[in-house]
């Protein structure tokens, strides 16, 4: 179903947007553009004030640090890039600070590496920081953490980081902004007949084939290409991504206004896909053997507690994919453990108000949640 900028963006609960340098940088200085950051400040304020929360990822920190450290143009080695990170880290969250201060906007960095995102427990530390960011009315900004991140564990650009982040908060939607307003049918700075594409519906080899370089030298690395990857990923969790212009002025605003974008539709909605995630697990790390009463619960839709559970086997950490199988062993569910199996063990059976006696803290009142639960098979 086709669905434009407007229809996505104004129910919208939560989105992701993701700002690259060319943006943000002034390639003639290496300076900041603050009427940039002020003008996308507002916006964010504008989204906060309809009801909508927002996590920024934002490019920028390399470009800001090769000019305080007076580097060379030219392309940086990975040591020297890990230090103009981290000299211009600072500078890109005192931009971000003074245009969301205006805005009762706490600006919060988050800086992130690779393995942060793919390893499971990092993932959900990551989440539950994020989340409690947006509960407390901070503006997240997020940027790929160049100082630490190896050239073997780095996301390279922050188009598929921002897709990865939508899936970590459960996005309504992903908005990439960059130097033009999204897809075109060939190079619209070489041939004056190139058309916008407005709707892809399924990223094909000739969707692939359109994504040229990157934008403005010297300031980015990403270019279309990273953007059909960001879509990719975004798109096989749920979630809708919009590819659309920066520079205007209010060009999330516009947005929802339906300016000229590039609407990428999800492949499946978000539901299925974190299910299709969960169910796909070929070898889950430990198995929870449960009571009638349990079974009968998870099938009617119900989170697991720990009181239905009979016994823990295996030996898995807290978000790691495991089995749930009647006293008879058969498989009964697919689920990802909201505690370790070390935790686990010594919950299992016990009321949900028992467990911060037990443990000293409580993560939850769910063994399993329904949300993270997929069914084989009824009880």
């Amino acid at each position: 179903m086709t669905r434009s900028a407007a229809d996505i963006l104004k129910p919208a609960r939560r989105v992701v947007v993701k700002i690259g340098s060319s943006l943000l940088i002034d390639p003639e200085t290496g300076g900041a553009l603050a009427a940039r950051f002020a003008a996308l400040a507002g916006d964010i304020a504008a989204l906060r004030d309809a009801g909508t929360q927002t996590v920024l990822v934002s490019s920028g920190a390399v470009a800001l640090g090769r000019r305080r450290l007076k580097l060379a143009d030219g392309k940086l080695t990975l040591d020297m890039k890990q230090a103009a990170a981290a000299a211009g880290q600072t500078a890109l969250m005192q931009a971000w600070n003074n245009a969301l201060e205006p805005h009762g906007l706490p600006a919060a960095q988050a800086l992130l590496t690779w393995d942060d995102m793919e390893n499971r427990r990092r993932w959900l530390n990551a989440r539950a920081t994020l989340e409690a960011l947006l509960a407390a009315g901070a503006a997240p900004v997020i940027n790929e953490n160049d100082t630490v991140a190896t050239a073997e564990l780095r996301y390279g650009d922050n188009d598929r980081l921002a897709a990865r982040v939508a899936q970590m908060v459960d996005a309504d939607a992903l908005i990439l902004l960059s130097d033009v307003d999204g897809l075109y049918s060939a190079d619209p700075s070489r041939d004056p007949g190139a058309r916008l594409i407005t709707q892809v519906e399924a990223i094909t080899p000739e969707i692939e084939a359109l994504a040229g370089g990157a934008g403005v030298a010297g300031t980015g690395t990403g270019g279309m290409a990273s953007k059909i990857a960001a879509a990719r990923i975004a798109g096989r969790a749920g979630i809708p991504t919009l590819i659309a212009a920066g520079a205007a002025d209010q060009p999330i605003a516009r947005l929802r206004e339906s300016a000229p974008c590039t609407v990428f539709a999800p492949e499946t909605s978000r539901q299925s896909a974190r299910h299709k995630w969960i169910a796909g697990a070929v070898t889950p790390r430990g198995t929870l053997v449960l009571d009638a009463g349990a079974l009968t619960a998870i099938s009617a839709g119900k989170s697991l507690l720990a009181a239905g559970i009979k016994s823990v086997d295996g030996a898995f950490a807290r978000g790691e994919t495991v089995a749930l199988v009647g006293e008879d062993g058969a498989l009964a569910a697919k689920g990802l453990a909201g505690y370790s199996s070390d935790e686990m063990s010594r919950i299992c059976g016990l009321k949900s108000a028992e467990i911060e006696t037990v443990l000293g803290y409580r993560r939850g009142s769910a063994a399993v949640h329904a949300d993270d639960l997929v069914l084989e098979r009824k009880a």
